[in-house]
């Protein structure tokens, strides 16, 4: 009997830092080649979910996200022969959180391994950001973005695409804000965390704090960059998952 070979392929299941969609992580899959079937999750407020209503809670948008990566999956053990979908996490800023409540959340799934976690440019969940944007004027609230980010995406500049855009960055930054953990029991599966060595936003004690989170193999990995140090450094960053997970 053939097998479909796609369907044991070990899934990198890719969560968007705040106002970015699915797509931002598309080209990873050129990148990742055979090792690892890239799945980007899709949030509601961008893209092709453009006129749904985003997200304001991180545990809300973690039931939306887990039945979402239900359906990507489908059924893999109907024919009872016990094989697990092999899955690995990864997000940034934002998607870090998101990716650790799903981590949590897939660790008690019957048919999921959860195979490894990724998290990039975010504080260890209980320590969120002092400085916050969520309030300000429209002008001040991009201004603060920015200044957290170290980052302008060139489509604020127009009028049109930052009245569609600035709704759901609002919504974004809302839900990681106001973020509290769900829990605090170590995760049951290796803990990588990436940090951009320029990262002004979160320092290097920030990140190393992510060992509370890991009950498994911990690792902190410095990368060259600042906060959005993988728009340009998608290459090297895929690279290192895949010879975590190898």
């Amino acid at each position: 009997m053939t097998t479909d070979n796609s369907t044991d392929t070990t899934k990198l299941v890719c969560l968007p830092y705040a106002g970015a969609g699915a797509s931002f992580y598309r080209p990873w899959a050129s990148l990742a080649g055979d090792t690892l079937e890239v799945v980007p999750l899709q949030l509601p407020g961008r893209e092709r979910l453009i006129d749904e209503e985003p997200y304001r809670d991180v545990h809300t948008a973690t039931d939306g996200l887990l039945a979402q990566l239900r359906e990507r999956l489908g059924d893999r053990d109907r024919d009872g022969d016990g094989d697990d979908h092999r899955v690995v996490l990864f997000g940034h800023s934002l998607g870090a959180v998101l990716a650790y409540e799903l981590a949590h959340r897939l660790a008690a799934e019957p048919d999921i391994e959860l195979v490894h976690l990724f998290v990039s440019g975010s504080p260890e969940p209980s320590n969120g950001r002092e400085r916050h944007a969520t309030g300000l004027s429209d002008e001040d609230f991009l201004a603060r973005v920015g200044e957290f980010a170290g980052y302008h995406h060139p489509a604020l500049d127009d009028p049109e695409m930052r009245a569609m855009i600035l709704p759901t960055l609002r919504a974004d930054v809302e839900m990681h804000e106001n973020y509290t953990p769900s829990t605090d029991l170590p995760l049951d599966a290796p803990l990588t965390v990436i940090r951009g060595e320029d990262d002004d936003l979160v320092d290097y004690d920030d990140a190393e704090a992510w060992s509370k989170a890991a009950g498994q193999d911990f690792e902190h990995v410095e990368v060259p960059g600042g906060h959005m140090y993988l728009t340009d450094g998608a290459p090297s960053l895929v690279r290192l998952i895949v010879s975590s997970v190898l």
